[in-house]
């Protein structure tokens, strides 16, 4: 059943609809997807989330327990978040490059049952797994598993069928963990309907995707964009996703759009930054590219046309977001506009107002709203939150927008002070924090800053402590700080001492005069 067809009481599955869809087309034989150990057919993908449900099952779990997934991106992601489903279990995936700190709340937050792991992250969850009354079973993705359930094992040994659980169209499907302005992740909640929704409304009409495409997303699984890039999309028409198991760094992706021509390319606008500033991308006749795709950070107009002219062609930039799950606002093929976010998908509707909610005119910068069928119900045990941010029918964006004579949508930065760095969230306020935490540091600022591609990164401006003497080396071991306190990417890419930061009468740092004199 369609989920478009389905009302509130309706029995629907949401992995089974992905799943089967392609069965009943015939396509059991064709590539759903290729990863580092080969091509894996849409009967094999099926019979793994059928075993995963199985082997679920016999451990216990029941509709509504939560299992979180952090894995890399193999056809294990897709079968154990589909097979999860299918068992009316709740996945959550999460990203693989947090700390264990993040680990720690997260499997609290979530009061998960089970955890399924890749190997080489295990050492982030091993100090505090105890700590989780909750937490029944730690299934690990690889050989050294500790003495830990062997996923292998479990799907070796599992039955290939399984009965999808009865679950409803408006029941909780998964969730999605999202950074917050204090850096403490917020869950995500979606529906059974929310996945196919997002492909039919955005997937299929705006980027024209079918069965003969072969897609590749830099952005991995765990993150919302890149789940519908690389399993929604492909799977609600048949097409084949190219999954990388590690780091998307261009010589691997260059070898990707060489060796597995995919037609269809998702990135962010950083990345493509990194691909045109290296020796190793493919010429317009060595890839078979028809569309490429952009959201997370606002793209730059110059990309946009040196990206075209090398590769030959379209750049469709867009904004999306977790709580909506995928892509809300596009330009469209054949009207690709630099500098804009294009035009409402069809589906959704979008308003800006000011701050008490009242309309703003054409030209004129507010916030963002939207309201649309993909939207989270809520966030999961922050109620202030749940409420500031989801507003009836309508989410609010966080983003400031303006639209401009001819009904395009123009991106004027964040409603509040969070920054998006290759197209993942950053809060000043942690790395601040870790800032702090130098003995050296008496105050720290952290902005937003544009590198010479334009793309946003953050910037730190310090004040030492009494008897400290700024210097380069002393810059680079602040850097080293943020980077061995938090996730990596959260580094300042720059550091600037001064003597005193701008502050309010009551002494809020006002970080806007920072961004101005940066």
């Amino acid at each position: 059943m369609s989920a478009e067809k389905t009302t509130d009481t309706d029995l629907y599955n949401a992995a089974d609809d992905l799943l089967e869809r392609n069965l009943v087309a015939g396509r059991a034989d064709k590539a759903a997807v290729i990863d580092t150990n080969g091509s894996h057919t849409y009967g094999d993908l099926n019979a793994r989330a059928n075993r995963f449900a199985n082997a679920l099952t016999a451990m216990g779990l029941e509709m509504e327990h939560r299992i979180v997934l952090c894995m890399h991106d193999t056809v294990d992601f897709p079968a154990c978040f589909l097979g999860a489903i299918k068992a009316g279990v709740i996945p959550i995936p999460i990203n693989t490059r947090l700390t264990e700190k993040d680990y720690e709340f997260i499997l609290a937050d979530s009061r998960a049952r089970a955890l399924v792991v890749s190997e080489n992250l295990l050492d982030a969850f091993t100090p505090h797994l105890d700590n989780h009354a909750l937490l029944r079973h730690v299934v690990v993705v690889g050989n050294d598993t500790g003495g830990r359930h062997s996923l292998s094992e479990l799907l070796d040994t599992a039955a290939d069928t399984f009965q999808p659980a009865p679950t409803r169209a408006d029941d909780m499907c998964f969730w999605l963990y999202t950074s917050g302005t204090t850096g403490t992740p917020k869950g995500s909640v979606h529906l059974h309907t929310h996945l196919i929704r997002t492909a039919e409304l955005y997937a299929i009409p705006t980027l024209g995707i079918c069965e003969s495409d072969v897609v590749y997303s830099a952005a991995k699984l765990f993150f919302a964009y890149g789940l519908g890039n690389a399993l929604t999309f492909p799977f609600a028409v048949g097409a084949t996703a190219v999954l990388l198991e590690g780091p998307p760094m261009p010589d691997a992706i260059c070898e990707i759009l060489r060796t597995h021509k995919p037609t269809i390319f998702y990135g962010v606008p950083t990345l493509y930054a990194m691909l045109l500033a290296s020796d190793l991308i493919p010429d317009a006749e060595d890839h078979a590219l028809r569309l490429c795709v952009s959201a997370g950070e606002a793209l730059p107009s110059d990309l946009l046309n040196r990206w075209a002219d090398k590769m030959g062609t379209e750049i469709l930039d867009g904004l999306g977001s977790t709580e909506m799950l995928h892509i809300f606002l596009t330009n469209s093929q054949g009207d690709a506009r630099p500098n804009s976010s294009g035009k409402a998908v069809p589906g959704y509707d979008l308003r800006i107002v000011d701050e008490d909610g009242a309309p703003m005119a054409p030209g004129e910068l507010g916030n963002l709203h939207v309201a649309g069928p993909t939207g989270a119900v809520m966030y999961w045990n922050q109620r202030e939150k749940s409420r500031e941010t989801f507003l009836g029918t309508w989410t609010v964006t966080g983003d400031k927008y303006s639209i401009d004579g001819e009904g395009y949508y123009i991106y004027g930065g964040r409603s509040d002070d969070m920054l998006k760095v290759g197209g993942i969230y950053v809060s000043p306020f942690e790395v601040e924090g870790a800032l702090i935490a130098h003995e050296a540091v008496l105050e720290a600022a952290v902005v937003g800053h544009p590198d010479h591609d334009n793309l946003i990164k953050p910037k730190a401006f310090i004040v030492l402590q009494d008897g400290i003497n700024a210097s380069d080396n002393l810059a680079a071991e602040l850097q080293n700080t943020v980077k061995n306190t938090l996730a990596e990417y959260k580094y300042p890419r720059w550091i600037e001492f001064t003597d005193n930061l701008p502050k309010t009468a009551t002494g809020k740092i006002q970080r806007f005069k920072l961004r101005d004199a940066g």
